[in-house]
């Protein structure tokens, strides 16, 4: 059976990612690179792994979270679907069974705010590991004063966490954010549905969704 490591090594799948982001970068979207997909890869993992999901659920959703963004190299626009077929091609080239393929590119297809659905536990792990990767980093301009809305809100956030309750009934998303630069009010305008997605995908889990903006419970 293919493995997450299997799928790290591959040079095309690599390239994808790697001139996806390219694109999105041309295009003056935030960091999309193998840092963002293995930050996403790891945490649906540690999702699915703290609620007691199978190994080899675990390592889908790992793969999932990994090639999810690679139809970026199409297009931004219906990214999540172009990117799916495009994982469909890969996966089965590499010999990976119909039945896990479907798995994986469901939760691809999946994961887009516009479009997506938890429509199970893999996909609804992506959803939150990929929608909570919100952190300075992941700005690639540096000149403040030209800074839109969205490199305000990213860059405003100091530390971001993940974290699962010990009685595993909440998933939470714990920022410190610096609000000289963003006030908490332009959070929510950016990343509104985002968040309201996140809560389908906890639910899908059978958690709750919580999001702690500077020790204070907003949702």
């Amino acid at each position: 059976m293919i493995t997450f490591k299997d799928i790290k090594q591959n040079e095309a799948i690599k390239t994808y990612i790697k001139k996806a982001d390219e694109a999105l970068a041309a295009l003056g979207y935030t960091d999309h690179s193998l840092a963002h997909v293995s930050k996403v890869a790891e945490i649906a993992g540690y999702i699915l792994q703290t609620l007691n999901y199978s190994d080899r659920e675990i390592e889908l959703a790992k793969i999932a979270g990994y090639m999810h963004d690679i139809g970026n190299v199409v297009n931004r626009d219906d990214h999540a679907q172009s990117g799916a077929v495009m994982a469909f091609r890969l996966l089965d080239q590499l010999g990976v069974s119909p039945e896990e393929i479907s798995t994986i590119i469901s939760a691809i297809g999946n994961h887009d705010e516009g479009t997506a659905v938890p429509v199970n536990p893999i996909a609804a792990a992506l959803i939150l590991a990929d929608k909570t990767d919100v952190r300075r980093s992941r700005v690639r301009n540096r000149d403040l004063a030209t800074f839109d809305i969205h490199d305000r809100v990213n860059y405003a956030v100091e530390k971001s966490e993940v974290d699962i309750s010990s009685d595993k009934k909440a998933f939470r998303l714990i920022l410190t954010i610096d609000t000289s630069i963003s006030p908490v009010m332009d959070y929510f305008e950016i990343f509104m549905g985002r968040m309201l997605l996140c809560k389908k995908a906890a639910n899908r889990l059978d958690m709750r969704f919580e999001l702690i903006i500077n020790n204070q419970k907003v949702l």
